[in-house]
């Protein structure tokens, strides 16, 4: 069950690694940095109260809708490659998103803490029920990881979205020519992929704790 799912997500990260590293090394002919771009987006759409700042770490970028930061790897934070403007405005769509009222991220948001908690309790609730003998408590491990495969699910229409402005963005105010679009979607197809996969590996995860209850139940 879990083969085919490692197998796509092992595919995606080796995709997005070497499409970054590929159209990292283009320049944009517009000169923004990803640090740039960010807060004029962010300007453009009359959002003033969200800060652009930098954080450490390899392809670390994200919104933090709880403290309205926009956080930049350095990698995206000063360059000018068209990989970066392609990821920073993609960040910039999630504090879009945010400041919209983008239902699915208000759900991903809720479903955000007990996801983390389902991730961090579930396996152990499941075995210790388990080694136990007791199936209401192996099943209560499996109802945790439910959450965190809706959290994965609802992940991807955010994902999709965001990318989706980012692209509209980048086109429609001309930041970045026909020719540059073409590889800035590519970047993100790529990232997007790594979600696909994640997907997929909570959905097989959760089939193959359903099949191993169940057989212990029987």
């Amino acid at each position: 069950i879990l083969i085919p799912a490692i197998i796509l997500a092992l595919y995606a990260q080796t995709k997005v690694q070497s499409t970054y590293a590929k159209y990292s090394q283009v320049r944009s002919s517009s000169g923004l940095t990803g640090a740039d771009l960010a807060r004029q987006l962010l300007h453009q759409a009359k959002i003033y109260d969200v800060e652009v700042e930098m954080v450490q770490g390899r392809l670390t970028d994200h919104y933090d809708p709880r403290h309205r930061k926009l956080r930049l790897s350095p990698q995206v934070y000063q360059s000018s490659s068209i990989a970066a403007l392609g990821i920073a405005a993609h960040e910039t769509g999630h504090a879009i998103q945010h400041d919209t009222g983008y239902f699915p991220l208000a759900i991903r948001n809720n479903l955000a803490p007990v996801a983390q908690i389902g991730s961090s309790l579930a396996f152990p609730i499941l075995f210790i029920g388990l080694i136990a003998g007791s199936f209401n408590l192996a099943r209560l491990g499996v109802y945790a990881f439910i959450a965190v495969v809706l959290f994965q699910l609802i992940t991807l229409p955010v994902e999709y979205n965001a990318s989706r402005r980012a692209l509209y963005a980048l086109e429609t105010q001309e930041i970045l020519s026909r020719e540059e679009l073409q590889p800035t979607r590519k970047v993100l197809n790529a990232a997007a992929m790594t979600y696909v996969a994640a997907a997929a590996v909570g959905i097989a995860n959760l089939l193959r704790l359903l099949l191993i209850t169940r057989r212990r139940n029987d």
